[in-house]
């Protein structure tokens, strides 16, 4: 999902990047829930990644309650709530990759379409369009040499930077973790407990601003509060 594979991180530094989600029109689109389930199967991977998380970072016109576009369509289109409600708790965290979390949406459309005798249909001017996710990578030039610095510099972070070292990392890294763990964890033992708590902060169920005042006040406690 990211344009150009950045640089690593320099081992003894962390390099700061921003990011910029940019969507491009697959040309795909579904007008009921079968089409939809035929679709997912098929369609690239960046698409499922744009339509879980590129929420995030543009800006959302419905009620959070729908974490994802798949069942925001699902409960305002469609108007099938049971279905809005059991794609909306799936949590892409929860799978190691981008084809498992493929074949979670199949089965919940599946048991939907098992238990449905008529399946659902959107209006004409209320489609689903597939997009699909890049994320264009840049430097800010700032980098992170002790790990103590970061309580001052998240807080300081943009949202889009937050987005690219805690979600989009776990993407691209083949340990599939944020860029602090991948950093912290190669560094000293001393720094696991600071790694486990990291693991504890789940992205998807927060907006951008609350996942970094959520990691502004977990660093703030470890490094501010004598744990280190």
């Amino acid at each position: 999902m990211t344009v150009n594979q950045p640089e690593p991180i320099p081992e003894k530094g962390f390099a700061i990047k921003d990011c910029a989600l940019t969507a491009i029109a697959t040309g795909r689109r579904a007008q009921n829930l079968r089409e939809l389930r035929h679709i997912l199967q098929e369609i690239h991977p960046g698409s499922i990644y744009y339509h879980f998380w590129g929420g995030l970072l543009r800006p959302r016109y419905y009620d959070r309650e729908y974490k994802n576009d798949f069942a925001n369509w699902a409960a305002t289109s469609l108007h099938h709530q049971t279905l809005a409600e059991r794609l909306s708790v799936i949590d892409p965290n929860d799978y190691a990759d981008i084809e498992r979390l493929r074949e979670e949406l199949l089965d919940t459309i599946d048991d939907v379409l098992d238990a449905t005798e008529q399946v659902p249909w959107a209006v004409a001017d209320e489609q689903f369009h597939f997009m699909r996710s890049q994320i264009v990578v840049f430097s800010t030039h700032h980098l992170v040499a002790e790990p103590e610095q970061l309580k001052e510099v998240v807080p300081a972070m943009t949202i889009s930077s937050v987005f690219y070292h805690f979600i989009d990392a776990r993407s691209r890294t083949d340990a599939h973790v944020d860029d602090f763990r991948a950093w912290l964890g190669g560094m000293s033992p001393r720094y696991d407990d600071l790694c486990e708590r990291l693991a504890q902060v789940d992205p998807y169920f927060e907006s951008l601003p609350r996942l970094r005042e959520q990691l502004s006040e977990l660093f703030n406690d470890y490094f501010g509060g004598g744990a280190s």
